[in-house]
C-alpha cells in the first residue's frame, strides 16, 4: 500500500485515461478506429502519375498520418482513356471512400458520378470556367483543390524560346480550344508575343489523336519554334512530339516537367510533385471535418524550369548560360 499524498489506484486510472484521450484528440476521430480510405483516380498511366501519388502519401505522413494504420490509398489509372475514366470514377464512388483525389480530366467523370463524396483535384484548367466550383475563394459543392493555369508564366515560356539561338520570331502555339482557360491563355500569349516582337500562329488539337495532324500543319507553316500549352494530351504524346521536333529541328517548350523529361527541349511551369504534396493538406482538412466547398482553391506555390541538354545537343542548339543557371534541373 502506498502512503502519503500519492494518487490512489482509482486516481491513477483516471489520469491515464485522460492522457490517452488527450492524445487521441490530436488525431482525426475516425483514425482511432479504422484507416481513412482515400481513392485516387488519374487520367494518366501509372508510370506517368505514380510520383504524384507518392507525393500525396508523403504529405499525409508529414501531417502525422500513419500509412496502413490511419490511411490507405486505393489507386486507379485510366491510361489516357476517357471511357475507362468514367468506368473507374463510378467504381471509385461505389466504394464510398472518405475522400476522392483526382488528377487531370478525370475530375469531370468524378463530378458526374458524385455530388456528395468530398473531391480534391489537381486540374490544369480554370475550375470556375469548367463549372467545377462556384468561385476560387468559396468553391461550394463537394470539390476543391489546386489548378495549374498559371497565366503569368505564359510570357516567360516565350521569353525562354526567344533567348535560345536562333532567337525565334515565328512561333507555333498548340492549344485545345475546348480546354477551360484556353482563351485566357491565348490572350496572355498574344500580349507577351507583342511585347517581344514575336509572331504567333495557333494550331488546335482537341484530343491526343489530333496532335499528329497539328504537328504536320506546324511543320508546313514555317514556324521556328513551338509552344505547347500544358495539357494532359500533350504530356501523353510527349515522346511523339520530341521525335517530331528533332526531325524538324524545332525547339519546343511546355509547362510541365514531364515534357522535358520526355525528350523535349524545355518546360517551365508548376512543380507538380510539390503541388500534390500540398494537396495532402486539403485531404487533411476534409478528414478533420472541413467541407470542400469552404476550402479555397489554390494556385501552385512553386515553379520549376527543366532543360533537356541532350535534346538541345540533338537539335544542334546552344542553350545560353543565362538559362542553364536559372534551371532547377538540367537533364543530360
Amino acid at each position: 500500500m502506498f502512503s502519503g499524498g500519492g494518487p490512489t489506484n482509482s486516481n491513477r486510472r483516471r489520469l491515464l485515461a485522460g492522457l490517452v484521450a488527450l492524445g487521441a484528440a490530436a488525431l482525426p476521430a475516425r483514425a482511432q478506429h479504422a484507416a481513412f480510405r482515400i481513392s485516387w483516380l488519374s487520367m494518366s498511366t501509372e508510370g506517368d502519375a505514380r510520383p504524384f501519388l507518392e507525393e500525396l502519401g508523403s504529405g499525409l505522413r508529414e501531417l502525422g498520418y500513419a500509412e496502413a494504420r490511419q490511411f490507405v490509398i486505393e489507386a486507379r489509372w485510366a491510361n489516357d482513356s476517357a471511357q475507362r475514366a468514367a468506368q473507374l470514377a463510378a467504381e471509385a464512388v461505389a466504394s464510398r471512400p472518405d475522400v476522392l483525389v483526382t488528377l487531370g480530366p478525370t475530375v469531370f467523370a468524378v463530378r458526374r458520378a458524385t455530388q456528395s463524396i468530398p473531391v480534391v483535384f489537381g486540374f490544369s484548367g480554370d475550375p470556375v470556367e469548367a463549372g467545377l466550383v462556384q468561385s476560387l475563394s468559396r468553391p461550394g459543392g463537394n470539390l476543391t483543390g489546386i489548378y495549374f493555369l498559371t497565366l503569368d508564366l505564359v510570357g516567360k515560356r516565350l521569353e525562354l524560346l526567344r533567348e535560345v539561338p536562333p532567337r525565334a520570331k515565328r512561333v507555333a502555339v498548340l492549344a485545345n480550344p475546348q480546354h477551360p482557360g484556353d482563351k485566357a491563355e491565348r490572350r496572355a500569349s498574344e500580349a507577351a508575343a507583342a511585347a517581344l516582337g514575336m509572331e504567333l500562329e495557333y494550331f488546335e488539337a482537341r484530343t491526343g489523336a489530333e496532335i499528329a495532324t497539328a504537328l504536320s500543319a506546324i511543320q508546313k507553316s514555317g514556324a521556328e519554334a513551338a509552344v505547347l500549352f500544358p495539357l494532359a494530351s500533350v504530356v501523353a504524346q510527349r515522346s511523339r512530339i520530341a521525335k517530331w521536333a528533332l526531325e524538324q529541328r524545332i525547339p519546343t517548350i511546355s509547362g510541365w516537367a514531364q515534357f522535358a523529361e520526355g525528350g523535349n527541349l524545355m518546360s517551365y511551369g508548376p512543380n507538380l510533385r510539390r503541388t500534390f504534396h500540398r494537396l495532402a493538406s486539403f485531404v487533411d482538412k476534409i478528414l478533420k471535418g472541413a467541407r470542400p466547398g469552404d476550402i479555397p482553391v489554390e494556385l501552385p506555390s512553386s515553379v520549376e524550369l527543366v532543360v533537356n541538354a541532350g535534346a538541345a545537343k540533338a537539335l544542334g542548339l546552344a542553350i545560353p548560360k543565362s538559362i542553364l543557371l536559372r534551371a532547377d534541373r538540367v537533364i543530360e
